[in-house]
């Protein structure tokens, strides 16, 4: 049960990264999608990606779907970070890029481990951990 723990844990604090920040792009979303489309994301994508944050975070929390929530997750830090962050001549956005590389490799290894018995998923049978 210990591990059990753990992964509800990492579910939780994984996905309130991402619930908070959708639900804080609400008051904003077309300020939101001005910045998407200063990295080349057409603005109107901005609703999707909020909606997106706010879904997964969710998802991720309540252990549903984990493992392909977790792997949409990791696609979105590394892409975010290389669209946003990339900027080897800026420290501070080299860390910002560093952290969202870091955040991926948190949400891959959810995948890897699956959501764990604390989840929707093992409610439902569908919640194995991938083996080699």
């Amino acid at each position: 049960m210990q591990h059990a723990s753990l992964l509800l844990a990492a579910r939780i604090l994984l996905g309130l990264l991402f619930l908070v920040a959708g639900l804080g792009k609400l008051g904003n979303v077309e300020g939101f999608g001005q910045y998407m489309a200063s990295g080349g994301i057409p603005a109107i994508l901005a609703w999707p990606v909020v909606l997106f944050e706010i879904g997964a975070g969710l998802a991720l929390i309540a252990g549903l779907q984990t493992r392909i929530v977790a792997l949409a997750l990791a696609a979105f830090c590394v892409l975010s970070g290389v669209l946003y962050h990339f900027d080897p001549a800026d420290q501070m956005q080299m860390t910002q890029l560093l952290k969202n590389l870091g955040l991926a490799g948190g949400y891959l290894a959810v995948f890897i481990a699956g959501a764990g018995a604390w989840s929707l998923d093992a409610r439902m049978g569908r919640d194995a951990p991938v083996t080699a």
